[in-house]
């Protein structure tokens, strides 16, 4: 199973599209979930979402893994998948995509982050459970810096995790090379 987490004020629409045009996507069954928070962009008049805010954090954060949780055991028994899922996410989906992942149980989870750093709340132990992970930022993304990237990766290497840390020439946005390096990724799962 491939897994997409949206960015903040996108839809779940958005990030199917990023997982279908990962080449070699056609063999995972391919979910996409929209976040929780759901309000209308009035610019181009449709309904986005969002995944959490500050306000009663720890709240959604359980609301979230419930709801990605169910969403995740619909797909599976209607379409039955290896134990293997790897999860996506973009900008403000990246912290969903971690914590979805690590809070799997009987699966082989990983992850695919663009654009966004790693839970704070996160502790070793459960980091501990991913089996690989490719992080990626654009070289002038002002959001998620070099730094931050640095650390993310040290962050996962501690833990024992495969970790692939790759900067690209682009800004806060889900690149081509991001998508290049999405499907190596896959094979290799």
């Amino acid at each position: 199973m491939l897994v997409g987490f949206h960015g903040y004020g996108e839809d779940a629409d958005e990030q199917l599209e990023r997982l279908r045009a990962i080449p070699g996507s056609s063999r995972w069954l391919c979910v996409s979930i929209q976040g929780l928070h759901r309000f209308y962009q009035l610019r181009a008049d449709r309904v986005v979402a969002s995944w959490m805010t500050r306000q009663d954090r720890e709240w959604a954060i359980v609301d979230n893994i419930a709801y990605v949780t169910a969403c995740l055991d619909a797909a599976a028994a209607e379409w039955p998948t290896t134990p293997t899922v790897v999860f996506t996410g973009f900008s403000q989906g990246v912290a969903m995509a971690f914590r979805a992942a690590v809070n799997m149980t009987g699966r082989v989870a990983s992850v695919v982050a663009v654009g966004n750093d790693i839970p704070p709340e996160l502790a070793p132990a459960a980091l501990k459970g991913l089996s690989a992970a490719l992080i990626a930022r654009g070289t002038s993304d002002a959001w998620y810096t070099k730094e931050k990237l640095a650390a993310d990766e040290q962050r996962l290497r501690d833990c024992s995790v495969s970790v692939r840390a790759l900067e690209y020439n682009g800004g806060h946005e889900w690149s081509g090379e991001v998508t290049a390096a999405a499907a190596v990724f896959l094979r290799e799962r």
